[in-house]
């Protein structure tokens, strides 16, 4: 007879089986969540790793995690020290003395000290930079005669006292210059390797160094994969947890979604459709930002946009619900103003900047009042029909949003002919720099909360006015908000609505709609810290959990 295994046999083989496997399932998850590994996704290319250059929010979001500077933000765009120790203010508010981490090093190993970020401000402001961010540092003793070449840059206002002191000056009282800090163009730069690769400094992930949790990888200035590593040298490496972040570039959101739902991807953005059928979806995280996408005009085409009255008919011929409902669909919301909701609040009477700076008949949909401004524009222009390139980034929603503002304007002023140009982020920004548009469809996130993050753009010599409007009241309200009543609130705070007003009724710049973000995130992905203000991402404390 043929032996079979006894019940009680089988049993025991049984148990001893599925000990063996549980034991080898656990050991497959605890080196998975070991392994700390995440995959995200940016909808543009990288523009530069060089913090002195940097412009957009998704670069903003590589430098947040793999630098760091004196200061950085919270959730609600509060700043904390981060290399900073201990900040003493004098009495008159305009001298600070900043004592820096000694324990900071760079990820090739050199120390981190006060003179990186003599280096890193001096370089800034230099004429020879170009960087579009010095308004940052416009307060800073001497930086505007630097950066109109007029004064070394020797002579910008901080220093070096001591190897791990740095001393500021500042040019008046700046309520808000903590915040300013924490950005990322005042954040240090190592000069012996800056100096190392000159021009080509930030053109790759290798012709770089950090100080911050993670380093860059992979970047080789055009590919669109790359990784950021746990910096060995960081400071505070113990709270980092991830052990790896493969980032991809994914401009298309079906790309992104299909990508999410298939695991490849641990967070995503979504817009339109998706943002309506996911709803209600366990992963929704929904985060506000204050941020304005809008139109701008090159003023210098002789085109029929340097007339005032054109560019409101445009503004009044675009229905700005149906973008944010039907297109968008995410919770962003119909912009009558350039300065976002919800970033700042009057001293006054508690009142959000945008409810009281708001312009009548300047961003309605209005199509009735667009056709008369219209026909007076071309009377005064002398022109009889318009054509006009309408420049926008080739992201699959950006394309979407310029399609449709192309149908409507042309719907409701048929003598303007619009021709859509989409190209990639980095294309657009060189573009615009350079005026080589006729109008763009962009956005601005606030670098602080402070409406003057926005109305400083438009000022005369601001280096982001790429437009070539310009405003002898607007420029001095702007002027007065800095000196005069830099430290009155309540005068400072008439001086900012005063500028957006004139921004308005000149219509120098289009409001559409203002942003917000709806994110699907994989449910163990935790410590994701988003500031509301910029939009920016940072990874820092992020980790997965079993």
């Amino acid at each position: 007879m043929k032996e079979y295994l006894k019940p009680h046999g089988l049993n025991i083989f049984m148990k001893l089986f599925l000990l063996l496997c549980s034991f080898s399932m656990a050991t497959t998850v605890e080196a998975a969540n070991k392994k700390q590994e995440i995959n995200l996704y940016s909808n543009s290319d990288i523009s530069s790793l060089d913090v002195s250059k940097v412009t957009d929010a998704n670069t903003f979001t590589q430098l947040d995690n793999v630098d760091e500077g004196l200061y950085q933000y919270n959730a609600k765009g509060k700043p904390l020290p981060a290399l900073a120790t201990k900040t003493v203010i004098s009495k008159d508010k305009k001298t600070y003395l900043i004592d820096i981490r000694k324990n900071a090093r760079w990820s090739n190993g050199d120390a981190l000290t006060a003179q990186d970020f003599v280096y890193s401000w001096r370089r800034a402001v230099d004429p020879n930079t170009a960087s579009e961010y010095i308004y940052l540092l416009s307060n800073i003793k001497n930086a505007a005669e630097i950066s109109a070449g007029k004064k070394p840059v020797d002579q910008l206002g901080v220093q070096a006292m001591g190897k791990y002191r740095l001393k500021v000056q500042l040019n008046k009282p700046q309520p808000y210059f903590k915040m300013i800090l924490a950005r990322e163009t005042l954040f240090p730069l190592n000069k012996k390797v800056v100096e190392k690769y000159g021009k080509s400094y930030g053109t790759s992930s290798k012709k770089a160094v950090y100080n911050g949790p993670f380093i860059h990888t992979g970047w080789n200035g055009s590919n669109s994969s790359w990784k950021l590593k746990p910096n060995p040298y960081y400071w505070d490496k113990k709270h980092v947890k991830l052990s790896q972040i493969n980032y991809s570039v994914v401009k298309e959101p079906s790309t992104a979604y299909n990508l999410y739902q298939t695991n490849k991807l641990d967070q995503i953005t979504l817009v339109g459709e998706q943002a309506k059928q996911m709803a209600g979806d366990k992963d929704i995280v929904r985060r506000p930002l204050a941020a304005t996408q809008y139109l701008q005009s090159n003023l210098k085409k002789n085109n029929g946009l340097e007339n005032k009255n054109i560019r409101t008919a445009i503004s009044l011929s675009i229905n700005r619900k149906q973008i944010a409902k039907h297109i968008l669909a995410n919770g962003s919301t119909p912009a009558t103003g350039f300065v976002s909701q919800h970033l700042a609040k009057s001293p006054i009477n508690g009142k959000d900047f945008y409810q009281e700076s708001y312009v009548k008949n300047t961003s309605e949909y209005n199509p009735k009042l667009a056709r008369k401004l219209f026909k007076k524009g071309l009377k005064q222009t002398g022109q009889k029909k318009l054509n006009i390139t309408l420049l926008t980034t080739d992201v699959d929603t950006s394309k979407q949003v310029a399609e449709f503002i192309q149908g409507q304007v042309q719907s409701n002023l048929p003598k303007i002919k619009i021709t859509m140009k989409a190209v990639p982020a980095n294309n657009r920004i060189a573009a615009v720099s350079k005026g080589d548009y006729d109008m763009v469809f962009q956005g601005w996130s606030g670098d602080f909360a402070d409406p003057y993050t926005f109305l400083q753009m438009f000022t005369t010599k601001s280096p982001q006015n790429h437009s070539g409007w310009s405003n002898e009241e607007y420029d001095q309200a702007i002027a007065d908000s800095n000196d005069k009543d830099a430290d009155n609130n309540k005068a400072r705070w008439q001086d900012m609505i005063k500028a957006e007003k004139v921004l308005l009724k000149d219509q120098a710049v289009t409001p559409l709609y203002r942003m917000n973000n709806v994110d699907l995130v994989n449910p163990k992905l935790k410590g994701v810290l988003y500031n509301h203000v910029n939009g920016h991402y940072t990874y820092k404390t992020a980790y997965l959990t079993k």
